[in-house]
Formats: C-alpha cells, sequence, structure tokens
C-alpha cells in the first residue's frame, strides 16, 4: 500500500516533457492561422447564405460561392489543415501522421493546380505556388521530428 503510495507521488515529480517544444516558431504561428481559417471557413458557409457571395481561395483555386463544387473542396482543405493545426498544437499522438498527410496532399493540390489545369483550361496560366516551398519545408521539418515526438512519454 505505502510503495503504490509512493508511486502515485513519484509522478507528480517528473518533469512534464511538451511536444509543443519541438515545433519551431514558424510552425505554431501557422497552427493558430490555420484554428483561426478553419473557423472562419465555417463562418464563410453561414455568411454565404445570406451574401451573394465571398471570395475563396488556397493552393490556386478561387471561388467566389463556397456551395459551389470548388468551394466545398476549397473549406474542406481548409477545415483539414485547421484539424492538423489543432493535433499539432494540443500535442496528438498522431499529429504527425496526420500533418504529413496535409502536407504531401496540399503538395499534389499545388503541383495540380500549378501544371496540370494550364493545360485543361487555356485561360489559367502557369503561376507558381509559393505554398509549395512552405508545404516542402513542413514536411521536412515534421520528418526530422517525427521519431521523438512519437517516442515521447507525457503524464
Amino acid at each position: 500500500m505505502e510503495q503504490e503510495l509512493e508511486n502515485r507521488f513519484d509522478e507528480f515529480e517528473k518533469p512534464t516533457i511538451i511536444r509543443r517544444k519541438l515545433l519551431p516558431w514558424w510552425i505554431k504561428i501557422f497552427c493558430w492561422i490555420f484554428m483561426l481559417m478553419g473557423a472562419c471557413s465555417v463562418g464563410a458557409l453561414i455568411f454565404n447564405l445570406f451574401t451573394p457571395s465571398i471570395r475563396l481561395s488556397i493552393y490556386g483555386f478561387t471561388t467566389y460561392n463556397a456551395f459551389s463544387g470548388i468551394g466545398m473542396f476549397i473549406i474542406a482543405i481548409i477545415i483539414f489543415k485547421g484539424y492538423t493545426a489543432y493535433t499539432l498544437w494540443f500535442e496528438k499522438q498522431n499529429a504527425i501522421l496526420i500533418a504529413k498527410v496535409d502536407a504531401i496532399a496540399g503538395i499534389a493540390i499545388c503541383l495540380f493546380s500549378m501544371i496540370i489545369l494550364p493545360f485543361i483550361f487555356r485561360s489559367i496560366r502557369f503561376e507558381f505556388r509559393f505554398e509549395l516551398l512552405l508545404l516542402i519545408i513542413f514536411y521536412i521539418r515534421l520528418n526530422k521530428i517525427e521519431y521523438e515526438w512519437n517516442n515521447l512519454k507525457t503524464i
């Protein structure tokens, strides 16, 4: 009985390890930005019920109607990015996996909008998307912290 109580009190003396410390400052800033954007995208859906148009844009896709196919696609991307940011900020165990899926999907969508869309629609011209570089850097950084993130034992 005494040893069981000692073991319980030992837990309070262990330093808490915070996974958030593994994230660089710029990812922490983007976490907040994308959590806010995720909330705002839900607001955009509601707002678009009362207004004729609302501009949505990400990764080279743009629309003025949240209830169009492209609008729903953009909102889905932003909500997923918000969820990814939430898992990173609140140090969920599977956050790195979700963030890597987000980065790979973002890279694929960016490449599609840069390379494929100009061939499908002649009115769209090639534009280099700066987000592509950020997504690649984000993915590389996730790879660097993945092992430590997954092997931290938090209380």
